[in-house]
């Protein structure tokens, strides 16, 4: 694990890239909401990664925070799949790309976390997921789609927003780490 990113700022050019970026627009509702159960679906998960990767280190209360966070993802996932009414998770349609690239819009790179981070580093990961999720569905929304899948779109986007806001109430409890805070005089030993 490296240190923990200091820029996560979207800005616009960054947000047109994401835009270009999203996978093929859903032709249906189905498809649309399959798309965002695996994407709340992989980002519990990779909370859940990294909350055993920071128990591992003894930095309990950051694996207490993306334990917290993995849970709410994993409710978002269940409440998809209770609202479309499903058993099981659906596969993604043949041939429709997931995502461009290697990470959902809602997910952290695992490279982008550090075993000493503090739970303003994880909240700023988790701050930038969800903003990046919240422009994610609103390119769906302006993309032109079927009224039901615009509609599920902006309902999507608007609860990352909120999601936003929340992790932003989050963030004012914690001060932002003093310089130094990677520092370790004993890091860990890597074994050939």
């Amino acid at each position: 694990m490296t240190p923990a990113p200091t820029k996560k700022k979207a800005t616009p050019a960054k947000a047109a890239a994401a835009r270009r970026s999203a996978p093929t627009a859903p032709r249906t509702l189905a498809e649309f909401m399959t798309l965002a159960l695996a994407m709340e679906t992989e980002a519990a998960e990779r909370y859940a990664e990294f909350a055993d990767a920071m128990e591992m280190h003894n930095n309990l209360e950051v694996a207490a925070l993306f334990r917290k966070l993995a849970g709410i993802e994993g409710k978002h996932a269940a409440q998809i799949m209770a609202e479309m009414g499903w058993r099981e998770a659906p596969a993604m349609p043949p041939g429709r790309a997931t995502w461009e690239g290697f990470e959902a819009p809602e997910t952290t790179p695992g490279d982008e976390v550090h075993y000493l981070m503090q739970p303003y580093h994880a909240l700023k990961l988790a701050e930038y997921n969800e903003q990046r999720a919240a422009e994610f569905f609103e390119h769906f929304a302006e993309a032109g789609l079927p009224a039901e899948v615009r509609a599920a779109a902006l309902e999507m986007a608007a609860d990352e927003r909120e999601h936003v806001r929340l992790i932003r109430d989050w963030l004012a409890k914690y001060p932002v780490p003093e310089p130094g805070w990677d520092e370790d005089p004993d890091p860990p030993a890597v074994a050939d």
